[in-house]
């Protein structure tokens, strides 16, 4: 099972609330999707009118694609319900959150796409972060060390 995460949104937002959304996509992509050719770095959701879209997610063209590739980082409809959509424009402009995807990845035949509704962290949480998994690492070393004197 193919699955595309997007480290840096994990990393620089705290989430408050993850949702499954569909992805209206071409042919090709869905083949370049299986095949792993997708970065999710810089990818955002946005909201025009009634509809929420995922932006600058670089979905390379399909080398064996026989014609036209579509633009890679074109704009691409999340495909939600109507609820579900409202919900997320409110609380996105109340509570001043963001919309990300934090990874893409295939339901059967389908392609999904996890988004959230995050908060920015600020630098000192960050570096919390980056402590908190230096310190992690350390720990699982350490055991390894234990277990590997013991046999």
């Amino acid at each position: 099972m193919v699955s595309i995460v997007n480290k840096k949104a994990r990393f620089d937002y705290e989430i408050v609330e993850k949702l499954e959304a569909g992805i209206a996509l071409v042919g090709s992509e869905v083949k370049s999707v299986r095949a792993g050719h997708v970065n999710l770095g810089d990818a955002f959701c946005f909201v025009e009118g009634d509809e929420i879209y995922l932006k600058n997610c670089r979905i390379s063209a399909y080398d064996k694609a026989t014609i036209l590739p579509p633009d890679e980082l074109r704009s691409r409809k999340l495909l939600l319900h109507r609820r579900e959509i409202n919900r997320l424009i409110g609380k996105s402009r109340e509570k001043s959150l963001t919309i990300v995807p934090l990874s893409m990845y295939f339901k059967g035949r389908r392609v999904k796409v996890e988004i959230a509704l995050a908060r920015g962290k600020r630098s000192y949480d960050k570096k919390q972060t980056i402590k908190d998994r230096d310190i992690g690492r350390d720990m699982q070393r350490q055991i390894a060390d234990a277990t590997r004197r013991n046999r």
